[in-house]
């Protein structure tokens, strides 16, 4: 099987290397080239087109970053259904619209091609050891057959029902996320406030009640003053975006999530921070490190 990839980004890249490690053909495309030099150098394939992609793989799977790029990819005269054949599987892994990923399906119908949304969770590290969590929605066939790749490159993969189902949960997720970032960040603005050892109230936390995966995974990375993004600041941004547009239409008020967007908007587009991980959100508060 030859898998196309579109997106090498920080999260593309780690499941592209694991696709090579398990001796999958892989093909790829990004809009910058030499983005994806790592993964050229690893053994993938340059195509320069998901035209071209479409045209070269039994598989695709997108990864981008927002809506409007998921649309740039699969849709044109040289997006992804311009160069489709009967009997693909296109997977959409990009966070993006429950709206968006039904209309992928309804259009893949078209030329006999199931699009699947399967966002992911799990950030850098996941992408990297394969540890990824997989939400997936669309066919029920088509999901099963994945289930070879889905497991070298996940710890966990469901699909919750027809299309949009997969980025419903995603949405859930990204909720979680956020207050649990907001609560890290609170939490050790304030340790360092009274002058306690952050690093040990961290450790004692995490052995109890409070452990969660952004204070295990995010906080050393504050401590050391490491900003880099696993997930860019920008995108959650995005998510909760989303989210708070797809509670509004169920008629739902959602508070913190509403808190959670205020401050990441404060973050990347006041402080110009987008860039950064999702973990700078400290930085509205102190520096660490």
């Amino acid at each position: 099987m030859k898998i196309g990839f579109i997106g090498t980004g920080v999260m593309g890249r780690g499941i592209i290397n694991n696709l090579l490690q398990a001796n999958y053909a892989v093909v790829v495309f990004n809009r910058t080239k030499a983005h994806a030099q790592s993964v050229l150098d690893n053994g993938a394939t340059w195509a320069d087109s998901p035209k071209e992609i479409a045209e070269a793989a039994d598989l695709v799977i997108t990864m981008v970053g927002y809506p409007k790029d998921v649309e740039e990819q699969y849709y044109g005269d040289n997006g992804l259904f311009a160069g489709s054949h009967a009997g693909q599987i296109f997977v959409d892994m990009t966070t993006s619209t429950p709206t968006l990923a039904e209309q992928l399906a309804v259009d893949g119908e078209k030329f006999d091609v199931k699009v699947l949304d399967a966002p992911v969770s799990g950030g850098d590290v996941g992408a990297k050891n394969g540890t990824l969590t997989i939400m997936a929605g669309g066919d029920e066939a088509a999901y099963d057959s994945l289930q070879p790749i889905f497991n070298m490159i996940s710890k966990a993969a469901n699909r919750f029902g027809v299309a949009g189902r997969g980025q419903h949960t995603k949405m859930a997720n990204q909720i979680m996320i956020a207050a649990t970032m907001l609560g890290m960040s609170e939490m050790m603005v304030y340790a360092k406030a009274a002058d306690l050892d952050v690093a040990k109230v961290m450790a004692t936390l995490s052995a109890g009640g409070a452990q969660n995966w952004s204070l295990d995974n995010y906080g050393p990375r504050v401590l050391a003053g490491d900003f880099e993004p696993g997930f860019y600041a920008k995108h959650l941004l995005k998510d909760l975006r989303i989210a708070l547009d797809e509670a509004a239409k169920m008629n739902l008020s959602l508070p913190a999530t509403d808190l959670a967007e205020a401050l990441y908007t404060k973050l990347a587009e006041q402080k110009g921070l987008g860039d950064e991980g999702t973990q700078a959100l400290v930085k509205l508060w102190a520096q660490f490190a």
